[in-house]
């Protein structure tokens, strides 16, 4: 079973990497023995939980994961490598943040801990870059992550295995663009205080973390495992964001305001899954 778990990624174009990555990537595409993008979501899920249910469990793997997602389009390979280790530092780093020491302990234990924090605070140190290509959201979407995407990127594929999947592509490039007129939009419309602390977060990480030939990949990961064909058919929040964009740029409020309260219920619906019987 997938986690509940939705995921943007970032695909850097093979020639972004230095020689020696390069290499190992044409390479790894090559190979035979990868995970191959139908099973590369359970395969990492499985190295995670490997890690997890060992005694003591394991926050992050001593060394960096050597696998990534491909995908290739019009003959070029791209690449976006699963940095395991690197997004375990920071989600324990998050997850240590939000919670009381004494519940951090009950969950890992201290010298497992002490580990973790060490071999983060050490690769900060060297200068080396923090931010994944990868970012998660568990049992919802954030909606800033819609805004980057059109409609016609959307790929829904409905059945009861592995390949159950919705997910949206575009180019990098073209994602900033559209970050940009919406915040545009709500600036001009609404005023500063419109644009939300995650839309620029999202606008910053892009620039950070991706190269300007790069593709952006919307995947629901887990999620449509836990939805049904109806429900998984009838999201449309993509299209549904930027007509609500759209709307306010218009100065149509009473159709921005429906839209909103659209996409909310239908995302309020999915988070409060988290807590069903």
């Amino acid at each position: 079973m997938l986690p509940y778990t939705a995921y943007l990624r970032v695909y850097q174009p093979i020639t972004a990497f230095s020689p020696r990555d390069l290499r190992y990537w044409n390479g790894y595409a090559e190979s035979e023995d990868r995970p191959k993008r139908v099973n590369a979501l359970a395969a990492e899920h499985a190295q995670s939980l490997g890690r997890a249910i060992s005694t003591p469990p394991v926050i992050a793997p001593a060394e960096e994961s050597g696998d990534a997602y491909l995908r290739r389009v019009n003959e070029q390979l791209y690449v976006c490598p699963w940095e395991t280790r690197l997004r375990s530092w920071r989600a324990f780093d998050e997850f240590s943040a939000a919670t009381p020491q004494s519940l951090v302990e009950a969950f890992v234990p201290a010298r497992e801990a002490e580990r973790a924090e060490t071999g983060y605070r050490q690769w900060r140190g060297s200068g080396a870059r923090t931010e994944p290509g990868i970012l998660s959201s568990n049992w919802t979407i954030p909606v800033p992550w819609f805004i980057p995407f059109e409609p016609q990127e959307r790929c829904l594929v409905l059945s009861t295995g592995s390949t159950r999947t919705l997910l949206y592509l575009t180019r990098t490039a073209q994602a900033q663009r559209r970050l940009e007129h919406t915040v545009a939009v709500l600036r001009e419309r609404i005023g500063e205080h419109a644009v939300s602390a995650s839309t620029e977060r999202l606008v910053d990480w892009l620039d950070t973390a991706a190269h300007p030939d790069s593709l952006l990949e919307l995947d629901y990961g887990g999620l449509p495992h836990l939805l049904s064909d109806d429900h998984l058919s009838e999201d449309h929040s993509v299209a549904e964001v930027a007509e609500a964009v759209e709307a306010l740029a218009e100065g149509d409020s009473t159709r921005m305001t429906e839209l909103r309260k659209r996409l909310v219920r239908r995302w309020r619906s999915v988070r409060a899954l988290e807590h069903a019987n």
